[in-house]
């Protein structure tokens, strides 16, 4: 029975990756042509499905950037950039959809240590960093084989310390990797969907407005509260909305 249920599930998986696959060419065909609302229903029903990649929400980016809509276009780059922090073309797309919004925000400036962290470890988003350092170990692995079954004194030494260097490598992947999601798990971010929002100073629909605020403002989210979010913007700025007129990153 056990073996009847894996099998299902390797069935399952492989039938979800071919869908996916499809879906993935479909929306492609359809953005070529020029129908991007088609190319959003399938980029976005590949997200449905439980896959997530930085291809994916770039696409979508330059899909709804087509359609003049800015703040999916925002949040899609803004997606994208977290799963491949650094790609140029990202960047490059996120700039200009940015350019296209109302509120001249700024960009929020990374210093100390998070700062130096930051600008230093964009080459892997947190799981990638994860990866580099598997494959760090394993590589450390065999060389320690290789030098457990070498007689040769030289090639067992070279072996050790290049052994040694990978599992160095594989360590300090790791902690960047734990370090990254834990940084990126205490700081939130939103991208606003609503064309214009009034920014309460308290979380009340009565209370007076701090400013305002309109689609595609990325916003920094420092506490909830019964369905309101308090926010941050690069300058300091704070105040109150209702969660719903912002998307979480």
């Amino acid at each position: 029975m056990k073996k009847l249920i894996f099998l299902f599930a390797v069935l399952f998986s492989f039938t979800g990756m071919a869908q996916n696959s499809q879906l993935f060419e479909a929306a492609n065909k359809a953005y070529g042509a020029g129908n991007y609302e088609e190319a959003i229903e399938n980029y976005e029903q590949i997200l449905a499905n439980g896959k997530t990649s930085a291809e994916v929400h770039y696409n979508l980016g330059n899909a709804y950037y087509k359609l003049n809509d800015i703040a999916p276009s925002i949040y899609h780059y803004e997606k994208a950039l977290q799963l491949a922090p650094g790609d140029e073309d990202v960047i490059n797309n996120l700039s200009f959809a940015r350019n296209m919004t109302i509120d001249a925000l700024g960009q929020e400036e990374s210093k100390g240590f998070y700062g130096i962290f930051e600008s230093s470890t964009t080459a892997f988003s947190a799981s990638g960093w994860g990866w580099v350092a598997v494959f760090c170990m394993l590589v450390f692995v065999v060389f320690i084989l290789v030098y457990y079954f070498s007689n040769r004194t030289l090639v067992k030494r070279l072996l050790f310390i290049s052994g040694m260097f990978f599992l160095v490598l594989a360590i300090a992947s790791a902690v960047i990797g734990f370090t990254k999601q834990d940084l990126q798990q205490d700081s939130t971010y939103a991208i606003v969907f609503s064309e214009e929002v009034e920014v309460k100073t308290e979380p009340s629909p009565v209370s007076e407005e701090a400013f305002t605020l309109h689609e595609g403002a990325k916003v920094k989210i420092t506490e909830d509260f019964q369905g309101w979010v308090e926010i941050e913007l690069p300058n300091g700025s704070r105040g109150w909305m209702e969660e719903n007129e912002v998307r979480r990153l």
